[in-house]
């Protein structure tokens, strides 16, 4: 399926994302779940791989992450897919009332998905908050932990504490976590609980829902 078909419809439905959008969706989704499980065990809440190994492969998964970044940002730069996180207020108002109320009487969607804007406001604020406040204060902090041995050199060793970081950073995912669990609701609330899933994964979807 070519990339270049990205708006043509077929049965009712629009190819949305594309193939490189799914994969850096998925792989993103698989790291920063495994970061979350590693990182539970770092701080005792769960017990699978060991201490150690949780650190050291919670860290590797943290590389890998910004690794799929660097590659995902050239990604939106180079095809204008940045432009589908603009912040907009048309219609805001309505999708909080949609989310809030009209999800749970059956209510129609307010907003149509084209290929052009694939993400409602509610949605773009989201991710705006995420990429500029939540991501930031995650890396920041973990690479502060990272680098905790160097910090004299770095003359911060009197400024920092590992408790605090530590603490800012776990807060951090704690946000990164509650994101994940309403996505997946969200997910589940297209016209089957599978449809907006399905889309994720073939790229097609309908643009009424």
């Amino acid at each position: 399926m070519s990339d270049t078909t990205n708006a043509s419809a077929t049965e009712g439905k629009i190819y949305l994302y594309k193939r490189y959008e799914r994969f850096w969706h998925w792989a993103q989704a698989v790291l920063i779940i495994f970061m979350l499980i590693t990182g539970f065990e770092i701080h005792g809440v769960v017990a699978w791989l060991g201490y150690e190994a949780a650190v050291r492969l919670h860290s590797s998964a943290a590389m890998l992450l910004i690794v799929l970044w660097i590659f995902t940002l050239f990604w939106h730069l180079t095809t204008g897919e940045w432009r589908q996180y603009k912040p907009t207020f048309k219609k805001f108002d309505a999708m909080i009332m949609y989310y809030s109320h009209g999800i749970f009487m059956n209510a129609p969607n307010p907003y149509r998905k084209t290929a052009e804007r694939k993400h409602n406001p509610l949605q773009r604020m989201t991710y705006l908050l995420l990429l500029t406040v939540v991501s930031p204060v995650i890396w920041i902090s973990g690479l502060l932990a990272l680098v905790r041995p160097f910090w004299a050199e770095m003359g911060i060793a009197g400024v920092l504490s590992l408790e605090v970081v530590a603490v800012v950073h776990t807060a951090a995912a704690f946000a990164m976590l509650i994101f994940l669990v309403v996505h997946l609701y969200l997910i589940t609330t297209g016209p089957t609980p599978s449809a907006q899933l399905r889309a994720m994964l073939t790229g097609w979807e309908d643009p009424g829902h």
